[in-house]
């Protein structure tokens, strides 16, 4: 009888265990998988900079993202406003992350495998620290993203303290040679939120795409701080540029 315990129990563990079921906040709401997925198609730059961030491999990337550091051997899967379905397929994602300029593909992406809408709101860096504790919790790195939510405080509460009483500030956006402005409310309105710099113009309005502004605009208003975002620099454009 015993010699029977002794093998009943050595099966049982040789036995796969079954993966519990993991729920965490996305933009949707939360959502519950039922394990833990192995390989990863993300459509989102924020997100798959967090993921490297943690150490959290990704199989599928979207072209143009540029960012050179992330996964540059990962699978082209089309772009952020297209993604190739063949080649998602192909791939056989366990789960997909979309978010922000992808989060209208999510639908059509769902049909290949279970998908996240992780998009950022104006929050940015309350939704940051949302979606890196999700992270953290959907693929086992708790540890990693306190110690990254740490990291970010610290240098957030730094920047807050170089900045106090040191004046107003104009966050602008510079796409060729056009120019735009950008208050509270607006996709760069976080940095006058969490850094406590006032606005040097408050009466902007938090529109997607800024209010266009001039370089008079800029003298009249003569903010102490000029906060400039180069679109085109970032993307490698060529041509004119109001810088």
């Amino acid at each position: 009888m015993k010699r029977f315990a002794l093998a009943a129990a050595l099966m049982l563990a040789a036995l796969p265990v079954l993966a519990e079921p993991v729920t965490i906040s996305t933009a949707r709401g939360p959502v519950t998988l039922p394990e833990r997925p192995a390989t990863l198609a993300v459509f989102d730059v924020a997100a798959a900079d967090t993921l490297a961030a943690l150490g959290v491999p990704v199989a599928g990337l979207p072209e143009k993202l540029y960012v050179d550091y992330l996964a540059p051997a990962a699978t082209q899967i089309g772009t952020l406003f297209e993604p190739d379905l063949e080649a998602l397929s192909t791939l056989a994602p366990d789960l997909i992350v979309v978010g922000a300029r992808s989060a209208a593909q999510f639908e059509a992406v769902a049909q290949v495998a279970p998908t996240l809408d992780m998009s950022i709101s104006a929050d940015v860096v309350g939704d940051a620290r949302a979606r890196l504790a999700a992270y953290g919790t959907l693929f086992g790195k708790e540890a990693e993203a306190k110690a990254l939510a740490a990291a970010l405080n610290a240098r957030i509460a730094q920047v807050q303290a170089a900045a106090k009483g040191k004046g107003d500030a104009l966050i602008v956006l510079t796409n060729g040679p056009k120019i735009s402005a950008y208050g509270r409310g607006s996709r760069f309105g976080w940095i006058h939120d969490t850094v406590g710099l006032p606005e040097a113009y408050p009466a902007l309005k938090p529109e997607v795409h800024g209010d266009a502004i001039s370089f008079e605009f800029i003298a009249e208003v003569d903010p102490d701080w000029l906060i400039v975002v180069d679109r085109g620099a970032a993307t490698g454009a060529e041509g004119p540029s109001a810088l």
